[in-house]
């Protein structure tokens, strides 16, 4: 494919076919009638394409859809939020008034104009269809319908000539162009089609058994594993009963993941996005994890575009945005977590066969940021609850963390660990990290490890894989003059 091109290459290119055109048409009623005309034919044939390529759109459409527009035309300044409407609720492409005109002067001048023009269609068509750096299958086809529709009109008058021998499906991509990103502007065509590249090998995907044995190697969470196995066997049973021609009541897989940091939401949601993938409920089943930043801007119009983006990035996997409500707590009037709500929501309704949103935070503040709009409230009915590791659980998490990282634990050692976590969790506030908080006490034991160790005469293997009781004590502050592990 060659180098992308800028939506003013895209202008300059679009200003040439036309304006080279127009040249050539005798007739100035025609002419001027074409030039007036013919932006709003070609706006209308990129929003048919996109539409054709699933309405998965970024700015760099809008910079195209903008860079249409002859000289002296005025030139359009379409909204994001607009352009996505317009695509969404494409009605279908219509013949112009002028090509109606332009066949029955070819009928009686003998001239090819029409024929002429549905070439420039088709080129134009595959431009619209780059602008991701790719010319999808679907995309090709409508550029070839709308191509037809018109070259079949054309045959209906007699006119002479034929359809220039150009096949929009030879310029098939199956992967976006080397540096065109989707907020760039977009791709010019190639000319031919592209080389399949070797693909390679990939690991098998897991089985769902698989999945669910990672699911059950989790610490703790047994009201969770609970839960994710009744769902999985909702969806099953719905699945046969469709088999079998049987009613199903409507079913929103979208999930409120409510409890303290630490708990295991991101890791489970990635569990889930994958089994989703493998029992036909999700496409793709890769996670796309955000939080308020990662939705929000600071300016107007464009929140709707970031979160849209984000959405585009989700489509077949789940989109897990981590606590969701900041993007409602915050107040004030150039505040656009609102406007971030509505776009998700919008996405949540478009793609919700093949996009599962999952939303986490605090258990208080969730439950206000879902009863703070009634589209969320009737989305979200499915609440996961991720309670506290204890104790003992924190203990088991830290030794997990030790046996991956080939660290080793004396007796002694894992006495004061346990004494540590179980106090760590009966003290535990509102900043209780839980498994983050094992996770900072192990690196701090190896941190004060490593400074023990680095000091030896003779190190050994056994010598750089111990964790002793004064590693961990020094790495609980208990060897710092002025502090202490921790007291209720």
């Amino acid at each position: 494919m060659k180098t992308p091109l800028s939506p003013a290459e895209v202008h300059k290119q679009y200003e040439k076919y036309l304006s080279t055109f127009l040249k050539t048409v005798p007739d100035a009623t025609l002419r001027v009638r074409l030039g007036h005309e013919a932006d709003d034919f070609f706006r209308s044939l990129a929003l048919g394409v996109w539409n054709a390529d699933g309405g998965l759109l970024t700015t760099g459409y809008v910079e195209y859809y903008n860079a249409v527009y002859l000289r002296g035309n005025p030139s359009p300044a379409i909204l994001f939020w607009e352009l996505a409407t317009s695509v969404a609720e494409y009605p279908g492409l219509s013949t112009p008034d002028f090509f109606h005109r332009m066949r029955a002067y070819d009928k009686v001048a003998g001239t090819d104009l029409s024929r002429r023009f549905v070439d420039i269609a088709t080129h134009m068509g595959l431009l619209f269809a780059s602008v991701d750096g790719m010319v999808s299958p679907g995309e090709a086809e409508f550029v070839n319908a709308a191509a037809d529709s018109l070259d079949r009109l054309c045959d209906k008058d007699g006119l002479k000539g034929s359809r220039a021998p150009l096949d929009a499906r030879d310029f098939v991509t199956l992967r976006p162009a080397a540096g065109a990103g989707g907020a760039q502007g977009s791709a010019s065509v190639s000319a031919g089609p592209e080389k399949e590249e070797k693909t390679e090998e990939k690991e098998p995907a897991p089985t769902l058994e698989e999945l669910l044995a990672e699911l059950d190697e989790l610490c703790g969470l047994e009201k969770v594993k609970a839960d994710v196995k009744s769902l999985i066997n909702l969806v099953k049973v719905r699945s046969l009963r469709e088999k079998e021609g049987l009613p199903v009541p409507p079913l929103s897989l979208h999930l409120v993941f409510m409890g303290n940091p630490g708990t295991g939401k991101t890791t489970v949601a990635r569990l889930l996005a994958k089994i989703y993938h493998v029992i036909g409920v999700l496409s793709k089943g890769q996670l796309v994890e955000v939080d308020r930043s990662g939705l929000v801007a600071g300016f107007v119009g464009q929140t709707a575009l970031k979160t849209q983006e984000v959405i585009a990035k989700a489509i077949g996997g789940v989109l897990f945005i981590d606590e969701a409500y900041a993007l409602t707590s915050h107040t004030g009037q150039n505040d656009f977590g609102q406007e971030a709500v509505e776009v998700l929501l919008k996405g949540m309704e478009d793609h919700r066969k093949d996009l599962i949103v999952i939303v986490a935070g605090y258990t208080d503040l969730m439950a206000d940021f879902i009863h703070s709009n009634p589209g969320l409230e009737s989305r979200f009915n499915k609440y996961f609850y991720f309670d506290d590791y204890n104790g003992e659980q924190m203990l088991q998490i830290f030794r997990s963390m030790c046996e991956k990282n080939g660290y080793a634990l004396d007796e002694e050692a894992q006495k004061y660990a346990q004494e540590f976590l179980n106090e760590m969790y009966a003290c535990r506030d509102e900043n209780f990290g839980n498994a983050r908080d094992v996770r900072n006490f192990f690196e701090r034991s190896v941190a004060c490890q490593s400074d023990r160790v680095a000091a030896l005469e003779n190190i050994d293997k056994e010598a750089l894989m111990a964790l002793t009781a004064a590693d961990l004590k020094e790495a609980a502050g208990e060897n710092e003059e002025g502090e202490e592990k921790p007291e209720c």
